[in-house]
């Protein structure tokens, strides 16, 4: 690839123009490894007992991970294809929302499982990317997610760049801690990753996911950790991807909301982002997790 959107970044200011550094990072020159990455980010938040205790209770991991995954991937798109102020836009915060309203989920958690979307993705592409990022992409990674944290009504959102990483790396230290329920959503998660791929390479893969995991979540998680030549073939891939995408032309059309769905085949043509999202608390879940009993 050539340096199209590079320079187009360069110009701009990561605070004012975070949504088009955040779509043109996303949506042109790292759709894939943002993909990767969210997906790993996600993981990451299953190492925390209050968060996957409250996933284990909905039963939605267990029944229906695909949709989960898709849900997720699909709002998160919809907010920077579109913009967080956009009509969409904010039908896809206000599904958020409403999803996260219906439980008793402390600030910090949600605060927690935002700084995975902001700096996860950077960390996979400072190792796998096919060119470092520029710190305006940095930087607007940032700005974007403060942002959209606000319109969620997160609190206490850290001032600056270095102040959110050092609130997620201090919160990993002290949360991140063995539970049969992470042990649990992991190995649903883990499960889903395999069945994108046929039945014969499925144990390969699951090896080769968890050598991306460091020894912290594998101790969360309970996991095995896989042998040592797993991890060096698995990052060796990811190097020679990034070597092949280097010679690649820019892209011309972004990859958001241009990709095949499994859960909502043809998305976005004929729906709209409220289509998303998990149902309502089941019946016999404990009222201890709910912000209010469903009626």
């Amino acid at each position: 690839m050539t340096g199209y959107w590079l320079r187009r970044i360069e110009r701009c200011d990561p605070e004012r123009d975070h949504q088009e550094i955040y779509r043109i990072s996303i949506g042109f020159e790292f759709p894939w490894d943002y993909q990767r990455a969210l997906e790993f980010a996600l993981f990451r938040t299953y190492c925390v007992p209050s968060i996957s205790r409250l996933l284990a209770a909905t039963g939605e991991f267990e029944k229906r991970p695909q949709k989960r995954y898709d849900d997720t991937a699909l709002l998160m798109a919809e907010l920077a294809e579109n913009g967080y102020d956009s009509p969409r836009g904010r039908e896809a915060l206000s599904t958020v929302n409403r999803m996260h309203g219906r439980y008793r989920i402390s600030n910090d958690d949600m605060l927690y499982v935002l700084s995975t979307f902001v700096y996860d993705p950077i960390d996979w592409i400072d190792e796998f990317g096919w060119r470092p990022l520029h710190e305006n992409e940095r930087q607007a990674a940032y700005f974007y997610f403060r942002e959209v944290g606000r319109r969620m009504g997160i609190k206490d959102i850290p001032g600056d760049y270095d102040s959110f990483r050092k609130f997620k790396d201090a919160y990993e230290e002290a949360n991140f801690v063995y539970s049969a329920d992470n042990n649990r959503i992991g190995r649903y998660t883990l499960d889903l990753f395999c069945a994108w791929y046929p039945k014969p390479l499925r144990p390969a893969v699951a090896m080769g996911a968890k050598s991306l995991l460091d020894d912290r979540m594998l101790a969360a998680f309970g996991f095995r950790p896989s042998p040592a030549w797993v991890g060096r073939a698995a990052r060796a891939g990811l190097h020679a991807r990034s070597a092949v995408v280097r010679l690649l032309p820019p892209r011309r059309k972004s990859k958001l909301l241009n990709s095949k769905v499994r859960s909502y085949p043809g998305y976005p043509k004929g729906y709209s982002p409220s289509d998303l999202g998990a149902p309502e608390p089941p019946a016999d879940i404990d009222p201890a997790l709910l912000r209010r009993r469903p009626r």
